[in-house]
């Protein structure tokens, strides 16, 4: 062996420790900056510490989780999913449609919710199904999907908006458990989170679904069909913004066609803030609920601090472009399109 060979080995054999001490400080970043906004937050204003203020952040971060949830598969298997508002939308004016109101003399009660989430499962398989069977880029179908949701829930409603008058389909986000205080769709949201942990961890969609990420030629080659595993991630993720949408209906009182107006942004934020990269193949659900309690916690503390919400809006378009950089390692991508 040459000099010149002896000298480069040293080199070569440091360079995948080196990746991997990058990728758990990236792993971590999230983590650190919570708790140093938490910290910054409660020097300039003790009552962020409060309990009154804790269940505010619960409430505020319920829905963002549950539709980071479902955005995290799409994104780990390396798509993209824009239709978030849009299955919110129109499973929230089904619900509003289907429980006790005032357009019509429907009164499912709680047998209204497993139809609202055959409603998402549904259209979240025609996003898979026409991604795959068409290959039309995810971000194309979705970004459809996105529109047609919108208004097929503005027609269903002829532009006006229906209050919800059913007091058990209210409770979910307004009444509070007596041993904790928490609202119920807290709880909601964080067991759709352990579900979404035992899937992701413990089945074959969670493998295959990284696998694709990191792959889809080596998946395939591994005997992963490809096609089934992204329309059942889609399927999956459908199910996630209908129970958002569920949520939505349940906190406002309503169903209306602007009520997922915002969600796409603040969930997108929550998942790449998180650490998920969008390259597809690397992140958690455990990292998205991170993501999730980093953007609500600084929302509530500029709240607090009595900062503009235009100025918030900008911050989180700050925090996006900076999440991404920092989860990229520059070293391996030469071309950035």
């Amino acid at each position: 062996m040459t000099p010149s060979a002896d000298a480069e080995s040293p080199r070569a054999s440091a360079s995948p420790k080196s990746a991997m001490h990058r990728f758990r400080l990236a792993s971590w970043a999230p983590v650190i900056v919570l708790v140093l906004l938490c910290a910054v937050i409660a020097v300039i204003n003790p009552n962020f510490l409060s309990f009154g203020n804790f269940v505010r952040i619960a409430q505020a971060a319920m829905i963002p989780l549950v539709l980071g949830l479902g955005a995290t598969f799409i994104i780990l298997m390396g798509s993209i999913d824009l239709s978030v508002e849009g299955i919110l939308t129109l499973s929230a004016v089904i619900l509003s449609l289907l429980v006790l109101n005032g357009a019509n003399g429907n009164d499912l009660g709680l047998l209204a919710i497993p139809l609202v989430l055959l409603v998402g499962a549904g259209v979240g398989f025609i996003n898979g199904a026409v991604h795959v069977k068409l290959k039309v880029p995810s971000f194309m179908t979705t970004l459809g999907t996105w529109f047609i949701g919108v208004g097929v829930a503005n027609a269903l409603l002829g532009g006006t908006a229906v209050r919800i008058n059913d007091k058990l389909v209210r409770a979910l986000a307004i009444s509070r458990d007596p041993l904790v205080g928490l609202p119920w769709g807290v709880w909601i949201a964080i067991f759709c989170f352990f579900v979404a942990l035992v899937i992701q961890n413990y089945t074959r969609l969670g493998r295959y679904i990284y696998a694709l990420g990191g792959g889809e030629d080596l998946a395939g080659l591994s005997g992963i069909r490809a096609s089934r595993v992204r329309i059942m991630a889609f399927t999956l993720a459908g199910v996630f913004y209908a129970v958002g949408g569920i949520l939505a209906a349940a906190q406002l009182g309503l169903g209306n066609s602007q009520i997922g107006l915002g969600r796409l942004f603040t969930t997108i934020t929550a998942v790449v803030v998180g650490g998920t990269s969008l390259a597809g193949g690397s992140g958690s659900v455990q990292q998205t609920l991170v993501g999730v309690l980093v953007v609500v916690v600084l929302s509530n503390g500029m709240v607090l601090m009595g900062i503009p919400p235009s100025v918030q809006i900008g911050v989180q378009g700050l925090m996006i472009i900076a999440a991404v950089a920092l989860s990229m390692d520059r070293k391996l991508v030469r071309i950035v399109k």
